[in-house]
């Protein structure tokens, strides 16, 4: 059933002739979930739900997270403990040479300064006198900057919160809004998501895969119509309903496509017509892999939107964990989930002195 439109004085997006509203969740047509699945495994944008996601692995997040950033370690860590090995003096050389692995390590130039700097302020005052001590600093000054990254998610006290999802293809918008949606209803909190990806058909069906698993309930459109026509249809379904979140997914977007950011635009403003101070979240996804490049997506996006938290996805097994740090200096936005892995358990809130124990401790070093 599709709630009908209301007359405003502003004109209402217009809604698609084939809105469809699923009032029973986890309820998916026979083999209609192993076709979509089997159709998703071609898409490289998306990952598909994973088969695992009801069975959590036994080991702990910190020691797969651990796992998950080996590469960055090699790259950050391990290297720093090279340059400084069989080192008497901290001279300008050396100094030099951590420069070198700090910005090949994706923390990028100006973290890399403002991180050589404190150090090298340290060293004149004969704050730190030997090379060995360098590592531990390092690593409280990578803390420290990770800090201004704290900030978790509360959906409290907007009844409903609505959260709209953005990003360019490929990083794993789909997946991380039905993940997020399974935590929140294991919260016992009612979910409506909006399938607002409507160029794109195995979005939507992914999506409807995802809603079943997680039990809750999905706002879709047939291919084509307008995303805000979808979005608007679900903060009504939610209203009427007195479901206590909306999680509106989007197309896949070219920060560098001027006309599909105004669409990206108009569906905030549909949200902010029907529920004021909405979206109360808009969560841009970012794919770590991605290193540098993904500084100008935030750039862009928070530009024309006004980002106010971050997901990182796909830190499993990169070697361009550095990045965080600098998306993190450059823009101060709170990360609200880091991602390592397809099952719902391997996407958590964000810990920065997690994250920097798990670069700087090795396997040998778990207590797990």
């Amino acid at each position: 059933m599709r709630l009908p439109f209301f007359s405003k004085k502003e004109k209402a997006p217009k809604p698609a002739e084939e809105a469809v509203e699923l009032d029973q969740p986890g309820t998916a047509p026979e083999g209609r979930e192993e076709a979509i699945l089997e159709e998703e495994e071609a898409l490289p944008e998306e990952a598909s739900p994973s088969l695992a996601v009801e069975a959590p692995e036994k080991v702990g997040f910190f020691r797969r997270l651990k796992r998950s950033l080996s590469a960055t370690r090699q790259g950050l860590v391990t290297r720093v403990e090279r340059v400084l090995r069989g080192k008497g003096k901290i001279d300008d050389l050396l100094l030099e040479e951590l420069e070198e692995v700090l910005i090949g390590a994706d923390l990028g130039v100006s973290s890399t300064l403002k991180v050589m700097g404190q150090l090298k302020e340290q060293v004149a005052r004969g704050e730190i006198r030997r090379p060995e001590e360098i590592r531990d600093v390092l690593r409280a000054s990578l803390q420290e900057i990770l800090k201004r990254a704290e900030g978790r998610l509360r959906v409290e006290p907007f009844n409903p919160f609505v959260i709209m999802v953005i990003g360019v293809n490929g990083v794993g918008k789909t997946t991380t809004i039905g993940k997020l949606a399974k935590k929140f209803r294991d919260q016992g909190k009612d979910v409506v998501l909006a399938a607002g990806d409507t160029f794109r058909a195995a979005a939507i069906d992914q999506l409807e895969i995802w809603s079943h698993r997680a039990r809750v309930d999905l706002i879709k459109h047939r291919p084509g119509a307008d995303p805000a026509a979808v979005v608007f249809d679900a903060i009504q379904s939610a209203k009427a309903r007195g479901a206590q979140v909306v999680i509106a997914d989007t197309a896949g977007r070219l920060h560098t496509q001027t006309n599909l950011m105004e669409e990206l635009k108009k569906i905030k403003r549909v949200m902010s017509r029907e529920i004021p101070q909405a979206p109360h979240e808009i969560l841009l996804v970012l794919d770590a892999n991605t290193g540098q490049n993904s500084i100008s997506q935030t750039h862009l996006f928070h530009q024309a939107l006004g980002v106010t938290g971050l997901v990182l996805t796909k830190l499993d097994g990169t070697a361009k964990g550095g990045v965080v740090v600098n998306i993190v200096d450059e823009f101060g936005l709170p990360i609200r989930y880091i991602g390592i892995g397809e099952g719902v358990e391997d996407l958590q809130e964000f810990d920065p002195e997690q994250f920097v124990s798990a670069i700087f401790e090795g396997p040998e070093e778990d207590k797990e």
